[in-house]
């Protein structure tokens, strides 16, 4: 991890090439890019078999969230799953049996025997498979590319992963308009099923995994994530910043935005919004791969005040062409915060632990999105859309300045 390495070491390693001299790293990324092109066709085919199925949006919901509490509930256990079996493993048994359960949603569709009981039950099954992989597939990324470049393999993965969620997105509308949202789901199961051949190109040396046949108990390992998460002040600290930032950020964007454009500029153009913060990721993924500042966690949490501006922009200036700019900008800053977020993490987390300490911030993160969507609603009712915005605007903001303070955030080098 030296800095005074010289010239032919660095061609050795094949850092000065970049990520993509690595082997095991153009399977990573061919691995998850196909899981998220699949992945993003199920949503749009899953809300259109249950609306054809019953028509209700209450079932929807329940179907939705089924598969989101078993995700959050299961990613403690996940995250000490990928600590001690080998990753790589984890994610070929993960994808296999994701493409399993999206198999059986698409034979229930396709055959008309779906039922709200079956597809509530095989979206928890999914939602936890779920829950292994993501911690698995972040605390990959150190296995697979020297230290030094980190920050641009993070950056061409969340490239491949963004790019694949437009294109997904993309084409699964037109495979559930031509011909139904069974078959959606069935390219879905096939996109895990690839991507779990892909994982298992990656074939890591044994001496670069997690040691197998652990001896401690489970609580055990959750105790030593715990410790590992909050040994590291910046750690929890940003943690906690998600948690609130995200509660106030998708409330207001995923709740009230629609609201917003129903009342001003129409339904449709709410798609070209959605559409600009998507390639607001993208543009965030490419800066990364030029710049890499000393201090990128401080620079990347700095970054999480212009998530404000499209909140703010939705209470204002609810114009398109201000809204388009507004959140291709607020991605550009969350994209510019993911990088630098793992690269954080992969750098100075122990390997051993990583998965865990990924999987505590999953939950941290997560878990009080759906009180920022339940409250937003009342609270606009109560005093308006406007006013209610603003204060999730001024709640970004506050949490970002907090975390900020921090000294352990603001000190931290990439």
């Amino acid at each position: 991890m030296s800095e005074g390495a010289g010239v032919a070491p660095a061609a050795t390693d094949g850092t000065s090439r970049g990520p993509l001299a690595h082997r095991t790293f153009r399977w990573l990324l061919a691995a998850r890019t196909t899981s998220v092109l699949g992945n993003a066709v199920a949503p749009i085919a899953l809300a259109f078999a249950v609306l054809d199925l019953t028509g209700s949006a209450a079932d929807l919901g329940l179907v939705v969230a089924a598969r989101s509490i078993a995700n959050v509930a299961v990613l403690l256990l996940g995250g000490v799953l990928a600590d001690r079996l080998p990753r790589d493993v984890v994610l070929v048994g993960a994808s296999l049996a994701a493409a399993a359960t999206q198999a059986v949603v698409a034979a229930l569709v396709v055959t008309g025997t779906a039922t709200i009981p079956l597809l509530v039950v095989m979206g928890v099954l999914n939602g936890a498979v779920a829950a292994v992989s993501l911690p698995a597939a972040a605390a990959l990324v150190p296995e697979t590319v020297p230290p030094a470049l980190l920050r641009p393999a993070n950056a061409l993965l969340r490239l491949g992963l963004n790019g694949g969620s437009v294109v997904g997105a993309s084409a699964g509308a037109g495979i559930v308009a031509l011909v139904g949202p069974g078959w959606g789901l069935a390219v879905d199961a096939a996109g895990f099923a690839l991507a779990g051949l892909l994982f298992s190109r990656l074939r890591l040396p044994r001496s670069a995994r997690p040691a197998a046949g652990p001896t401690a108990s489970v609580l055990a390992d959750l105790r030593e994530g715990w410790q590992e998460f909050t040994r590291r002040s910046w750690v929890w600290v940003v943690v906690a910043q998600f948690a609130v930032l995200n509660a106030a950020f998708v409330g207001a964007t995923t709740v009230l935005g629609p609201v917003v454009a129903d009342a001003s500029f129409g339904r449709a153009a709410w798609g070209l919004v959605v559409a600009a913060q998507t390639v607001g990721l993208v543009l965030g993924a490419v800066l990364a791969l030029r710049w890499r500042p000393r201090r990128g966690l401080a620079l990347g949490v700095a970054a999480m005040a212009v998530t404000a501006v499209p909140i703010v922009a939705l209470g204002l200036a609810p114009a398109l062409p201000v809204l388009v700019a507004a959140f291709l900008l607020g991605g550009v800053a969350l994209e510019v915060f993911a990088i630098a977020w793992d690269q954080s993490l992969q750098g100075h987390v122990p390997r051993a632990a990583l998965s865990r300490v990924y999987s505590y911030d999953m939950v941290g993160s997560f878990v009080a999105i759906p009180l920022g969507e339940v409250l937003v609603g009342p609270a606009a009712h109560l005093v308006g859309t406007r006013p209610t915005l603003l204060a999730c605007a001024a709640v970004v903001v506050a949490a970002t300045a907090a975390a900020l303070s921090a000294p352990s955030v603001r000190r931290l080098r990439s």
